[in-house]
């Protein structure tokens, strides 16, 4: 790929268009404040009156500001939003064929039996997407969101997003994650903590004593089934090796928990069970152990979590956690729906974790 260099002007609209759209956004500057003129800007931030037009022309262009002739630049009010549109909007990490569509089949159920439309967002886990997509959302007339937030694990920075919601009485829920913060929002989650420590404990309880961990590191799922898991080594006396934990990225989940888990296994390090983060991490596992001349269950158990299509295959079932994908859905619709038409003052629940349970498969074999 040819690197292009980016022409010093460009670079200069496009910081101060960036600079003012922050402000519009964080409350710096409020609907109806009238901007700096073209002469000020140009001041301000050193550049042509050129440059303060085309900056202009684009935030004008997206609704952020409007011009009245012979008064100036105004901040507008982003979005009428009339609470009653019937829009509600999903953001999720992924729209792939794992476990994402029977999440969104879920909310799809209740918000159609309520008369409402689904605008849907996808930000392939990337925060800067998810940023995007709040500040698109926020032009749009819309009456509540359902987020499941990009890299929960990670301090949010785009908070003053969420703030604008709350301003503009626009209710959220959370599913899946929450990010640290925030974890006092609305949500519906599962007991990741409980799935990791059940899983674990299974192991143990089965005679597995030299137990892998790969686990995600970069959402709060992750990290929290990881807290399960040593969990369960603790009350059983074991100890925690941290050279026994794989942790991985969102953008290396497809390469180093297979490669980490095979050289593990070539190395003839102390191996007799493998806890995965999820089933797709656990059928690159059993792919990595299979390539590396070791059977399972024979001689490593491996287990998942979710449930997926994956779990099960010719025969094949993965002892995994059950992540009750519709429900969840529903649940996470429910519970926005009910803040819509109640706001503070509803009576349900406004955090919601999901008990775990296990499914015992063929993936393990007793040790005792």
């Amino acid at each position: 790929m040819i690197n292009q260099k980016i022409p010093q002007k460009e670079l200069k609209y496009y910081k101060l268009m960036d600079d003012l759209k922050e402000k519009i956004l964080s409350g710096e500057i409020h609907a109806g404040d009238k901007l700096p003129s073209e002469n000020e800007l140009s001041v301000q931030y050193q550049v042509s009156r050129q440059t303060v037009r085309k900056a202009l022309s684009i935030l004008e262009n997206a609704g952020y500001i409007y011009a009245e002739h012979g008064r100036g630049t105004f901040c507008s009010e982003l979005v009428h939003h009339t609470r009653n549109s019937k829009n509600i909007a999903v953001i999720t990490t992924y729209l792939s064929d794992y476990i994402f569509p029977r999440v969104i089949g879920g909310i799809d159920s209740v918000l159609t039996r309520e008369g409402y439309s689904i605008i849907l967002k996808n930000t392939r886990n990337s925060r800067s997407q998810e940023a995007r997509c709040l500040e698109e959302l926020l032009s749009k007339d819309i009456d509540g969101i359902i987020v499941e937030p990009s890299k929960s694990q990670i301090y949010c920075k785009h908070m003053n997003l969420y703030q604008k919601l709350e301003e503009y009485q626009i209710p959220y829920v959370f599913i899946q994650g929450c990010f640290a913060q925030m974890d006092d929002k609305p949500h519906v989650l599962m007991d990741d903590c409980k799935g990791g420590y059940m899983i674990t404990r299974y192991l143990l309880d089965t005679g597995h004593k030299n137990i892998v961990g790969v686990f995600k590191s970069d959402d709060i799922q992750g990290q929290n089934r990881h807290k399960g898991y040593a969990m369960a080594l603790q009350e059983a006396g074991m100890l925690y090796d941290p050279d026994r934990i794989i942790w991985f990225y969102t953008e290396d989940r497809t390469v180093h928990p297979y490669e980490a888990v095979k050289r593990m296994a070539e190395q003839g390090k102390p191996l007799d069970a493998v806890v995965c983060y999820n089933d797709q991490i656990a059928v690159k596992v059993i792919q990595a152990l299979t390539n590396a001349g070791l059977r399972v269950p024979e001689d490593v158990s491996v287990t998942g979590y979710d449930n997926s299509y994956m779990a099960n295959n010719d025969g094949f079932k993965l002892t995994t956690i059950v992540h009750p994908q519709e429900k969840l859905g529903e649940m996470a619709a429910e519970l926005l729906l009910d803040l819509i038409l109640n706001g503070e003052e509803t009576q349900k629940e406004k955090n919601i974790l999901i008990e775990p349970e296990i499914i015992i498969g063929n993936s393990c074999m007793d040790r005792l």
